[in-house]
């Protein structure tokens, strides 16, 4: 059974949380608010609450995973990690983070609720600008950011608000926190392709669909605005896999726009998948008070 969630910005109501302004597809005062249909959740084999949803927003079925910590009191708030996978649906030739979360119980230990969405298309964090069924930053931030925060016990504030990725979803987490730097806190970000400066390359070219689009979502152009996250580290950059040149030009350029950052690529090489060793030491930093090293 399923019910119809409807969101609309306009109106100031989303699912009972904030309004989400700055991004996604535009809306106006005489359109139709988007409609997303989720059904009730189910617990699969890794023990993770399973929500499906079908979205105008994405092509066909896509599911919602949610894995909480154990011991919750009632009227309890915890800080939500959007845990960004870096393949279409349920695919996982990389592994899978939520499973790599609950396998060291971080969710737990940091006491926070982890939430992992799946694409329909190879995930770039981006809508595509003429494709409406590859609009996957509107889907993250209409659809999914909104329908955890109405139905999970978590922060609907930015300081309750984490994302983590690698490749592909470390490009689009640092794009997602440039792009809304109100709506999200921090991004931890491993071994991802963050100076690409035209699409095409690992699938992109699909998802963007213009280099006029890309650059709409391209890190290195977002960083000279990234002085708006303010004088706190809010950017974890760390990795030594495929993409260490890129985590070190991006560090470099960030060292010359003074843009405060955490930067730890000088750890051992690891695989490029989730279960490499990296995403510990990641969620530590999100999660701990202060700028963990």
């Amino acid at each position: 059974m399923s019910h119809i969630l409807r969101v609309s910005l306009l109106a100031g109501l989303v699912l009972g949380g904030p309004v989400f302004a700055g991004g996604g597809a535009p809306t106006s005062a005489d359109s139709e608010p988007p409609r997303v249909s989720l059904s009730d959740s189910k617990t699969d084999a890794d023990g993770f609450r399973v929500h499906t949803v079908t979205s105008e927003f994405q092509a066909g079925e896509t599911v919602i995973r949610v894995l909480l910590p154990e011991g919750l009191k009632p009227g309890e708030r915890v800080p939500v990690v959007y845990v960004l996978p870096v393949e279409a649906r349920d695919e996982s030739r990389y592994g899978v983070g939520l499973r790599e979360v609950k396998t060291h119980a971080l969710h737990t230990k940091y006491r926070a609720v982890f939430v992992a969405p799946s694409f329909s298309h190879l995930p770039w964090y981006a809508d595509h600008p003429t494709d409406p069924e590859i609009r996957q930053e509107s889907y993250l931030l209409q659809g999914v950011v909104p329908f955890v925060e109405r139905t999970y016990p978590v922060k609907s504030e930015r300081a309750g608000r984490l994302l983590l990725g690698f490749s592909k979803s470390g490009f689009g987490a640092v794009a997602l926190l440039l792009r809304h730097p109100d709506l999200f806190a921090k991004a931890a970000v491993w071994d991802a392709p963050l100076m690409m400066e035209k699409p095409g390359a690992y699938g992109s070219g699909a998802i963007f669909g213009t280099q006029d689009n890309f650059d709409r979502y391209r890190p290195d152009r977002l960083f000279a605005s990234a002085t708006e996250l303010g004088p706190t580290k809010r950017l974890f950059l760390s990795g030594s896999a495929n993409f260490r040149d890129h985590h070190e030009r991006a560090h470099a350029q960030l060292d010359r726009l003074k843009i405060p950052h955490e930067f730890a690529n000088d750890g051992p090489a690891r695989n490029h998948d989730w279960h490499s060793g990296w995403v510990g030491p990641a969620v530590a930093w999100l999660l701990t008070p202060g700028d963990p090293r």
